[in-house]
């Protein structure tokens, strides 16, 4: 193949851009080549395969088809109130539970209502729920007529999603103490609102020293590099190798040692890891244990456990460390809902962040009262998590907060479905697609990973200069120093093959390494992927060998 049309000071300018922003300019490459081809057939034209977005090609059928269930009862219920054209009234409480009954036997045919009664019969039994106030959380709920009460997250709803969190993040053993929900529109709200409240309420101020476990989803990277914040971030590296060439994409002790520094107020991390995608393990885990109960034990964590859900045994460290610990989690990628837009903040309500507002200076503590003084008359009591949910409408909406009703009752049947046996046998389901898809890709790109029971699969990390090293030694993978900019194959790739990828130097990893979503392609694809980035490979070994010539 020949080399890209591109120059290297072109390349060089196009890598400074995020790597979300950068793959946009892969994808508008891969389809203007496309589009100089007009004399080909349809079907000759490869197409563009896109590796580079983690958004999932799979959705879970059933609790969607709960969910739609449900709207039919709820309607039910509306029209009971006030029936005319087009319109019904406010659902009522007493009786929900036999009418909700009486529904289920009145509709055996109807998709999902199967689901949804196990759902609620699950609920009720583990929980304790009255019967009629959880049917009308859910059918109130569903119809959207009124605003989240309360405010950060429904009754019902976040004893749910605890028993989810306590389930799937915390192993079945989950800490002492009240886990504590907010909420959020996805993840992206989740880890804004985060930030934006540690600064408010003053734990965080501009110039602090913080800490990235790299690498890591890139707006933890870019966010800490705003006006806003322009944070002193220390990285603290997964620079282990496996074997020669092999990159282990795990945390050396004196990496996680710098955490020990007290003027880290902050370390974020995303657990597994994003582009790595690879569980926290337990030596790191009680290492930070051991940092926080000796030299930092005011330091703050944020961890990002997404894809938790993916690693056999998971535990995330918020259930090691649950004073010191905010907890941001997504149902996006395991359910296949990214546009549903659902994630929640947990924090235990024994937290060292309500202890630090506490012991603020005086002044500090008559600014925040003003600030937050039109909720209560005693604004000094408000718990950092409602002041999320109050920071995330500017205060003053405070009144009008919280995720939409509907989206609630979505997370929460989501979760009761993964306490079915239903949807256990959904999540083996979705393991195994991501991880036949890593075997493909493998296969194709003639590459060697570590062996980890703690990998998710959901995105895998190649380092290319690892690799030119493994197999044709140093002089080879000095050659590509020399002579290319780190995302060069990026542009082959799109411009010679159509494959657009993402470059793992913008998530804080090796300059030379390249991330695949595991998550979006059909498996084959993996295997096509593979194929082109061998042969990328091998361009640049001929041109090294003809160098020497």
């Amino acid at each position: 193949m020949p080399k890209t049309t591109f120059t290297r000071e072109e390349i060089q300018s196009f890598a400074q851009l995020s790597p979300f922003e950068l793959k946009d300019k892969f994808i508008q490459i891969a389809q203007a080549v496309q589009a100089d081809k007009p004399g080909q057939k349809e079907k000759s034209i490869p197409q563009m395969l896109n590796a580079g977005r983690g958004n999932p090609n799979w959705v879970a059928t059933g609790p969607r088809e709960a969910f739609y269930a449900l709207g039919y009862f709820a309607l039910s219920e509306s029209r009971r109130v006030w029936t005319a054209d087009n319109l019904g009234g406010m659902p009522e409480k007493t009786g929900s539970g036999e009418r909700f009954d009486t529904f289920v036997r009145q509709h055996p045919d109807l998709p999902g209502v199967e689901l949804l009664q196990k759902c609620v019969e699950y609920a009720v039994e583990r929980f304790g729920f009255d019967r009629d106030d959880f049917i009308h959380e859910l059918t109130d709920c569903s119809v959207g007529d009124n605003y989240p009460v309360p405010d950060r997250m429904m009754k019902h709803a976040e004893q749910i999603v605890r028993g989810y969190v306590a389930d799937e993040m915390f192993d079945h053993k989950p800490p002492a103490g009240n886990l504590s929900l907010f909420a959020t529109e996805g993840g992206t709200a989740a880890m804004c609102y985060i930030f934006d409240s540690l600064m408010k309420n003053g734990i965080l101020r501009k110039g602090d020293k913080i800490a990235l476990m790299v690498p890591v989803f890139t707006p933890y990277v870019e966010i800490p590099e705003l006006d806003t914040y322009e944070f002193d971030v220390t990285y603290v590296q997964a620079s282990m190798f496996a074997e020669a060439g092999v990159r282990e994409w795990r945390y050396p002790e004196e990496e996680v040692a710098k955490l020990a520094d007290p003027a880290i107020k902050m370390v974020c991390l995303v657990n597994p890891s994003n582009p790595p995608s690879l569980a926290l393990s337990q030596r790191v885990a009680d290492q930070i244990k051991q940092i926080v109960a000796t030299s930092n034990p005011n330091l703050l964590i944020v961890t990002d456990d997404v894809y938790g859900t993916f690693v056999d045994g998971f535990r995330s460290i918020a259930a090691d460390l649950p004073r010191n610990t905010l907890l941001v989690y997504s149902y996006s990628k395991h359910y296949g809902c990214t546009g549903w837009r659902l994630g929640v903040i947990g924090l235990n309500d024994d937290n060292v962040i309500d202890e630090l507002i506490a012991a603020l200076p005086q002044t500090e503590k008559a600014r925040l009262a003003k600030r937050y003084g039109t909720l209560t008359l005693e604004p000094e009591k408000i718990r950092f998590i409602d002041r999320l949910v109050a920071d995330s409408r500017q205060v003053a909406l405070n009144h009008t907060s919280g995720l939409s009703l509907p989206q609630q009752m979505m997370m929460a049947l989501f979760s009761l479905f993964d306490m079915l046996e239903e949807g256990q046998a959904y999540k083996l389901r979705i393991r195994a697609i991501v991880r036949q898809r890593l075997e493909l890709l493998l296969e194709g790109a003639e590459m060697k990973i570590s062996d980890d029971p703690k990998r998710a699969g959901y995105y895998i990390e190649l380092d290319l200069l690892a690799e030119a090293e493994r197999v044709h030694g140093k002089d080879f993978a000095d050659f590509l120093v020399k002579n290319y900019e780190p995302v060069d194959a990026l542009f082959r790739l799109a411009e010679q093959t159509h494959v657009v990828l993402l470059n793992g130097g913008g998530f804080e990893g090796p300059e030379w390494s390249v991330r695949v979503s595991l998550a979006n392609l059909d498996d084959l694809d993996y295997l096509k992927i593979g194929h082109h980035l061998r042969a990328i490979f091998n361009d640049y070994a001929s041109e090294w060998k003809a160098s020497k010539a």
